[in-house]
């Protein structure tokens, strides 16, 4: 059978010695939760560090025998491993960027290296498990590299990945020195997931800036595969801080918490010790809500918790150290003989006492400067069984795109959290249960399990797409059984795309006029009356009709734009506009004016820039940001963009090579359709052809198309062979 394997820098156990004998406790974490009902069943595994550094074999082999028993394999790293790839890179470099923290980032050669090492490892203990028809699924920042790593050693595996912390924009994330080795990583997996849509669009804008890659919504088409990259915003255990609530223990601290604090409002802050979240300008708000609002003094009290966190790391303990100034200020400025405003606690604690936190809060104040999803707002959410209390949510964390009944703010604003806490200290209860209420419907609907759910149904979706748009090579066998439907049909249609099909890519474009072994070959093929021979090309009708004036064939130009029906006059499709030329012209003069080798080609109805002669690499870097420009003007003057092979173009959005074939198809019933193109305009014109057509893409397998060529200079070979065939017959 196969099985999945989910692979992470940790695993959801943590591994000690106490007295020499090894201790094996479950975390708490949410992902730990989730993925329970995945690694847990069947023959499926877990990879990931079990925490501890352990170099002695004897010790090695009894955490692997222990493990295993839990369907857990560990990953044995040594301090310099450790403090390379997880202290140095890790946190060093990829979260203060990804976090839009970049002026703390260290680009330390070693610690990439270091990364680099231990993706590698951890590639090779997939490998020892890794089966034909096995799913990986990669997760987190710790990672980004072994996607592609297990995509060099194993092609057709599934693998997904998931991105846990926000993911940067793409002017911050091109700083990273490795940023193209670590898209490469990323891009190796099949499905890669992200907690919002803004992450997704950064990811994508990354890719397609700094890397050969197309896009076409979210699909990347890398090489010859298709990559998707969507949002999944991942939920929590709500059953499990729901029935918290009733727990003998977490009432007991919910009691004694109450006593304590009496008819005071509390307004509950737990976090992390890390730059991100905001403790500091939290901190500034509170102060600044009592210096204002001095009615508040005596009747509130901030609960705050900082969990211990990378204290070692000299900007962690700058920080650490800011905390415990400012709550000391703020203890000493406005304490009362009986009050003091900030109760403050550097350390974890058990969940019955988060537990009995949650319910005992008034308000909670979740305000990081910025956060891939943050659980702490959607546990204070799913604990609040009476609907009471008020969430206050930076709408900087990823949690604030589902929890909009919480009251958003800027986490940069400290005014603008004072306004909150104000509001939320007078909220009427009317108000409240209706916000929690809607809150809490988002919470237990989108749980973690759901989360899993849907991300891994949708990798299977992904799998079957790519296995729908993967063309067959036209074999020896299939060359015949086409061969044969051809000779036995009587009334033909055979679709011709020129440039990349009919002809191969010359640097100047006027070079590719047609040979002599050309015409013979398509005046032999329209010399069968049985035969309907339409050439179907983005060329100028001018040029069309230069190469192919003299010649009774079917010609289709500029994508459609224009027709010349068999001994007929050149027809322009009525209707069309021009009014959007100039601005999308000016665009397309930037971007050659910076792109030495490409040029722009006018037609009636389109723009193109070519990019051909520009040097590997850097023309499809400068295409996709030509497209990113176009982009914001497609709808505003109804034009379509076309992604080509070496051209981008601009064209009316009623004009595509789908809508001609459609024109061309309902003149009249086919017993034999063969339609041959070579790049993605010609998707529109397989996707429009009936199921018994015979659609063929040239060079590449990622198509709408049933078979594919591997090269153009098949083409020619093949419509040989088709047509002999006949003739042998007869």
């Amino acid at each position: 059978m196969s099985k999945t394997i989910i692979v992470s820098n940790r695993l959801p156990v943590k591994a000690s010695y106490k007295s020499g004998k090894l201790e094996i406790k479950q975390s708490e974490g949410g992902l730990a939760t989730g993925l329970g009902s995945i690694y847990k069943q069947g023959n499926n595994i877990w990879i990931g560090w079990p925490g501890l550094e352990v170099e002695n074999d004897k010790e090695q082999h009894e955490i692997i025998d222990k493990l295993s028993d839990l369907n857990l394999v560990p990953v044995f790293l040594n301090e310099d491993q450790i403090k390379g790839y997880y202290e140095g890179f890790s946190n060093e470099v990829l979260w203060p960027v990804f976090h839009y923290l970049s002026p703390y980032a260290k680009y330390d050669y070693n610690n990439w290296i270091s990364y680099v090492e231990v993706n590698k490892l951890f590639r090779d203990v997939v490998m020892q498990h890794l089966e034909p028809g096995d799913t990986v699924w990669v997760h987190d920042y710790q990672l980004l590299l072994l996607p592609g790593l297990i995509r060099l050693e194993q092609s057709n595996v599934s693998i997904a990945f998931f991105n846990h912390i926000p993911f940067p924009s793409q002017e911050l994330f091109r700083l990273i020195p490795w940023r193209e080795e670590i898209l490469q990583g990323m891009l190796g997996a099949d499905l890669l997931g992200f907690h919002t849509f803004d992450d997704v669009r950064h990811f994508i804008s990354a890719a397609t800036h700094l890397l050969p890659v197309h896009v076409d919504a979210n699909r990347l088409k890398v090489g010859n595969r298709l990559v998707v990259a969507e949002p999944f915003p991942m939920g929590m255990d709500s059953e499990k801080f729901s029935k918290l609530g009733d727990n003998p223990k977490v009432k007991s601290i919910v009691a004694k918490l109450k006593d304590n604090f009496k008819d005071k409002k509390l307004v509950l802050s737990i976090d992390r010790l890390d730059y991100s979240k905001g403790i500091i300008e939290r901190l500034n708000a509170f102060e600044l809500l009592l210096e204002k609002n001095p009615e508040y003094i005596e009747k509130i009290n901030l609960y705050m918790i900082v969990v211990p966190s990378r204290d070692t790391v000299e900007q962690y303990k700058i920080l650490k150290d800011d905390i415990d100034r400012l709550v000391g200020h703020i203890n000493a400025r406005f304490r009362t003989f009986s009050w003091h405003p900030i109760a403050y606690f550097y350390h974890g604690y058990p969940i019955e006492i988060v537990s009995a936190l949650y319910n005992v809060a008034d308000v909670c104040l979740v305000t990081p400067m910025r956060d891939g999803m943050n659980l702490v707002s959607k546990e204070y959410v799913a604990s609040r069984n009476d609907n009471s209390g008020v969430l206050i949510l930076s709408e900087m964390a990823g949690a604030s795109k589902e929890l909009n009944d919480a009251l958003l703010v800027n986490p940069n604003s400290i005014n603008d959290i004072r306004k909150a806490l104000i509001k939320a200290l007078n909220m009427p209860r009317e108000e409240m249960e209706e916000r929690m209420k809607a809150m809490r419907a988002v919470v237990f609907k989108f749980n973690v399990k759901h989360w899993v759910r849907i991300f891994m149904a949708r990798l299977q979706d992904i799998k079957k797409m790519q296995a729908a748009t993967r063309a067959k090579l036209v074999s020896e066998d299939l060359l015949k059984h086409i061969s044969d439907r051809y000779a036995s049909a009587s009334n033909r249609l055979l679709l011709l795309d020129y440039d990349g099909t009919l002809v191969d890519f010359k640097k100047e474009i006027d070079d590719a006029a047609p040979d002599q072994e050309l015409y013979d070959l398509l005046d032999e093929i329209n010399a069968d009356e049985k035969n309907q021979l339409v050439i179907i090309s983005g060329r100028k009708h001018t040029t069309l009709d230069k190469w192919f004036g003299g010649r009774d064939y079917d010609l289709i130009a500029e994508h459609g734009a224009w027709r010349r029906r068999k001994d007929g006059q050149w027809e322009q499709r009525p209707g069309l506009s021009t009014k959007w030329k100039p601005t999308i012209l000016r665009l397309m003069e930037d971007v050659t004016d910076k792109t030495p080798g490409s040029f722009i080609e006018e037609k009636s109805y389109s723009l193109a820039w070519h990019y051909r002669k520009v040097q590997e690499g850097l023309g499809d870097l400068r295409a996709n940001e030509l497209m990113d420009a176009l982009s914001y003007h497609l709808n505003a003057f109804g034009i379509k963009l076309l992604d080509g092979d070496k051209v981008v173009e601009v064209k009316n959005a009623e004009v595509n090579k789908g809508v001609a074939t459609l024109n061309v198809l309902h003149q009249k019933d086919f017993d034999f359709i063969l339609s041959i193109g070579d790049d993605r305009t010609d998707e529109d014109m397989f996707k429009v052809l009936p199921s018994k057509a015979v659609s063929i893409k040239v060079g590449s397998n990622v198509s709408a198309a049933k078979f594919y060529l591997e090269q153009q200079g098949d083409v020619r070979k093949f419509l040989k062979e088709v047509v002999a065939y006949e003739t042998k017959l007869a």
